[in-house]
């Protein structure tokens, strides 16, 4: 077998296993499958830089003055990047566990009575919610409700319109004169 078909299986079972632990109750699950889906896509990063070669920093004049045989720094940058995302992010789940467990003993994810209601709806009920919101198609291309009303809540005032308004704020023209 050759190097890279066992890291793209080891990556895919990876990715399956960080998959199938996030899709659990439990935070303690999720962190450890973030953790794997983590590692996973900086291994996926590793098989796609290909192989290694000169640092693109390294001027060697016995190679040559082309980019042959250069590493594309981009895939490590990437993974670097990918390793201070997946710190991040366990650290804050990590605070979430453990305030978890110290207001309830427990870092399970309970449904609450909301989750459960919606549970219970039939499918009668969601067409019979999806009857009841129908959109008009006249009021699409009016992005407010107050177009044409007296009672708009934006009023323009200019200098023209009141006296007691003094326009003094600067233009942006070449004569620098007022606009009439």
């Amino acid at each position: 077998m050759n190097v890279s078909l066992v890291l793209i299986i080891i990556m895919a079972v990876l990715f399956a296993c960080g998959v199938y632990a996030m899709l659990e109750r439990s935070l303690t699950r999720v962190l450890i499958g973030f953790l794997l889906l983590g590692n996973a896509a900086n291994l996926l990063l590793l098989i796609v830089m290909g192989q290694p070669g000169r640092a693109a920093f390294f001027d060697d004049a016995s190679a040559g003055s082309g980019t042959e045989g250069m590493s594309d720094p981009l895939p490590q940058a990437l993974t670097l990047t990918a390793i201070v995302i997946t710190f991040a992010v366990s650290a804050f789940l990590l605070a979430l566990i453990y305030r978890s467990w110290q207001l309830g003993q427990a870092d399970t994810v309970e449904d609450d009575t909301e989750d459960i209601a919606v549970r219970e709806r039939g499918v009668q009920d969601e067409d019979a919610l999806d009857d009841e919101v129908e959109v008009e198609d006249d009021d699409d291309d009016v992005t407010t409700d107050f177009v044409g009303l007296e009672t708009s809540p934006i009023t323009i005032v200019s200098s023209r319109e009141l006296d007691g308004v003094v326009d003094d704020a600067p233009v942006d023209r070449p004569d620098g004169g007022e606009h009439r």
